[in-house]
């Protein structure tokens, strides 16, 4: 159940569920369990521990078959990690695209605790012919019926990670989110957490893991969840991967109504995929200056940052709120949609538009669905 004292989560599907966190209320670096945004493709499966196994098959010397008390024995890590639906901010596409209609807040940051991808195949043993891990969920349906993207009858929600990202330290078998077993909704009672990626790579209800020895190209990872890339010149078919750059406002909403002369803290949250992030800028008008913002609050290598700015409005107007971050690598988010993105990885700067008044206003609700 959702906390009382906080917006109800925003309902984009009632069946499978899918529902998006309230971004305007953006307070803390972690995002309450019930608060986080929720990405289903199929109904949610109901798994209970007793009969809940994790198999390890493939290329591997020694198949697996674990309960959750083995995982459990394993060493314990914990990440703290933003994910982010690759399709946050599809609304915002002109003309829309197709998809679920996401404003801001398919996205959140969260403590994951669990164990290393790689300490379990470790145990397997990867044979030297492995080239990525496939990880399966127990979800399953059909997928567009009797469109020509119709999947091949029922098929479950399954995505490949390269190897070298499978044995790194950010690609987790987690059971816990924010110190609390998993919720069913976000994946009971096993899910992967894949910093830097979008969640597409975050498989739910993880019930196998398939070491292969060709790269994988199941539905989700060529069908859907894509892009184009153009390197060797015609438009070849990419799976999703990293996240791009981005940073968005919280606070004001887009039409809030603030006091000329009376500062004011423009506030939210600022994200990257595998570089990390390096800073984040304010212009408070489309001729303004690019200004500094003050990153606050916890630092993590995947998670994001909390970021503030306290402006002024020098007098009575329309004004336009623009933030943008930049990662560590220099890679900067663009002020315009970029193209070969289909309907995902909208990253572009999306303005705020307030009006400063003379005199103080009745305080409103400043909170958009």
């Amino acid at each position: 159940m959702a906390d009382s004292k906080q917006p109800a989560p925003i309902v984009r599907q009632q069946s499978p569920l899918n529902v998006e966190y309230p971004f305007s209320r953006l307070s803390d670096w972690l995002i309450p369990n019930d608060q986080f945004y929720i990405r289903n493709h199929f109904p949610t499966p109901r798994l209970t521990v007793p009969d809940w196994r994790l198999t390890v098959t493939g290329a591997v010397d020694k198949p697996l078959s674990l309960d959750l008390d083995a995982l459990k024995a394993m060493p314990k890590t914990e990440l703290a990690a933003v994910m982010e639906c690759a399709g946050n901010g599809r609304v915002f596409y002109e003309p829309a695209r197709e998809g679920l209609q996401w404003q801001d807040g398919a996205v959140g940051n969260a403590l994951w605790s669990g164990v290393l991808l790689r300490d379990v195949l470790a145990e397997a043993g990867i044979r030297t012919n492995a080239v990525e891990v496939v990880l399966v969920g127990a979800d399953r349906g059909v997928v567009d019926a009797g469109k020509k993207t119709a999947s091949p009858g029922e098929i479950a929600f399954a995505r490949s990670l390269p190897l070298d990202k499978a044995l790194s330290d950010s690609a987790l078998l987690a059971y816990a989110m924010n110190d609390e077993p998993l919720m069913p909704e976000h994946g009971f009672p096993l899910r992967a957490a894949v910093g830097g990626w979008y969640g597409m790579a975050w498989i739910k209800w993880l019930v196998e893991i398939r070491v292969v020895a060709q790269p994988f190209t199941g539905y989700w990872q060529t069908r859907d969840y894509i892009q184009w890339d153009r390197t060797l010149g015609e438009p070849m078919v990419a799976p999703l991967t990293t996240m791009n750059v981005k940073s968005q406002i919280a606070q004001p909403v887009n039409g809030a109504i603030v006091e000329a002369g009376r500062p004011f803290r423009i506030h939210g949250a600022a994200w990257s995929g595998e570089a990390g992030l390096g800073t984040v800028e304010i212009a408070t008008g489309d001729d303004a200056p690019w200004q500094p913002a003050t990153l606050v609050g916890p630092a993590a290598p995947h998670g994001w940052r909390l970021w503030e700015f306290i402006w002024t409005p020098p007098a009575p107007g329309r004004y336009r709120l623009k933030s943008r971050a930049t990662d560590a690598l220099g890679n900067r988010q663009p002020e315009t949609p970029q193209p070969d993105r289909e309907s995902y990885a909208a990253n572009w700067v999306i303005p705020v538009t307030v009006d400063a008044t003379a005199g103080p206003e009745e305080p409103a609700d400043n909170f958009v669905i």
